[in-house]
């Protein structure tokens, strides 16, 4: 048997990860941590809850003492753990350096102290680049050049965890996934926000001119780039995960509406953030030489996320009901008083 310590397991990534593991490792042990802050939802892993192989632990991934109790059990740790949406991240930034930069060191400190440790994957983000430039793809090696709060702490972990390979030779490997998309994604983000929007009729917000741009990564391309990191990746490397799925923000609303039936009338352009970066692009030819490949096109992935959210309004339903709400008014209700109207051809 394998054990592995999987922290922010009820997540969207840290879940569907740990589905597969449970699925595809047949000697596979799964400890998931989760502080179930609002993104952490049990119903994530409804369908394992049962499983022997599965445990649940309710904790915080800062906290050094059950830390260092669960990380003594792990053969195998990845940390997904992390405050990961950047508009939260510019109300109120201090639990995103806590829970990525605290929380990251807090584990480190107890993998270095655990002998039989084989790996630790440390899952980081494109957004450490800052903007990219249209045509240019961030490669391994390009310097990190983080322009929000979030993209800052991201980029703060993972000068710690290059310093713990570097001091104590823990097995760390540090993947930059690109904007992933799939079932269990929490309403806040963009796409979930946007078909949930969009099939109960109501306006879909985009900020700006709506011409941001994003390589749009399928969840399930993603945790299988992982798990071959996780397994077979180079200690003390970087690799981006990418899938060449570039479209513009205003593309991804009017394509998911097409998918739905619904009208373009529904999107509104609104404020946009502050420093809202244009573009992000990652070369994946690192992890390609591993035998990774994307498997699914844009237009697949968009198919396969709005139809799990059709099929699955009890899951949604519960976290609208929630906490979103509030956050909901408090990000979009004076944009949405202000906003333009689509007109036909964009913004």
């Amino acid at each position: 048997m394998t054990t592995y310590l999987v922290t922010g397991g009820c997540g969207f990534i840290g879940s569907n990860f740990i589905l597969r593991l449970l699925r595809e490792h047949r000697d596979a042990r799964v400890i998931n941590l989760d502080k179930l802050t609002y993104a952490g939802n049990p119903d994530n892993l409804r369908e394992v809850e049962q499983d022997e192989g599965y445990r649940f632990v309710e904790g915080d991934a800062c906290d050094p003492t059950l830390v260092g109790e669960l990380v003594q059990q792990a053969d195998v740790i990845a940390h997904f753990a992390a405050e990961s949406h950047v508009d939260r991240s510019l109300m109120e930034s201090g639990a995103f350096i806590t829970t990525e930069v605290l929380g990251t060191y807090t584990l480190l400190e107890a993998a270095r102290h655990n002998p039989k440790l084989k790996r630790f994957l440390h899952v980081s983000t494109d957004e450490v680049y800052g903007d990219v430039a249209e045509g240019q793809f961030s490669v391994e090696t390009d310097p990190l050049r983080p322009r929000s709060p979030y993209a800052a702490s991201k980029a703060g972990a993972e000068m710690q965890v290059i310093a713990y390979v570097e001091t104590y030779g823990l097995p760390v490997v540090v993947a930059r996934p690109g904007n992933n998309v799939g079932p269990r994604q929490h309403l806040e983000k963009f796409v979930p926000l946007c078909t949930t929007n969009a099939m109960d009729d109501r306006p879909l917000p985009l900020y700006g001119d709506g011409r941001q741009q994003r390589d749009w990564l399928f969840v399930e391309d993603n945790i299988e780039a992982l798990d071959i990191l996780l397994h077979e990746g180079e200690p003390g490397e970087v690799y981006n995960v990418g899938a060449k799925n570039h479209r513009y923000n205003i593309d991804v609303a009017e394509a998911i509406l097409d998918l739905l039936g619904k009208p373009k009338s529904l999107i509104r352009f609104v404020e946009d953030r502050a420093g809202h970066d244009r573009r992000y692009g990652v070369d994946y030819g690192k992890i390609s030489k591993l035998g990774w490949s994307p498997s699914h096109d844009f237009e697949a992935a968009i198919e396969k996320t709005v139809r799990w959210y059709e099929e699955n309004r009890w899951w949604w339903e519960a976290v609208r009901e929630g906490e979103f709400k509030e956050y909901y008014e408090k990000q979009y209700g004076q944009r949405l008083a202000d906003a333009r109207p689509y007109t036909s051809g964009g913004s």
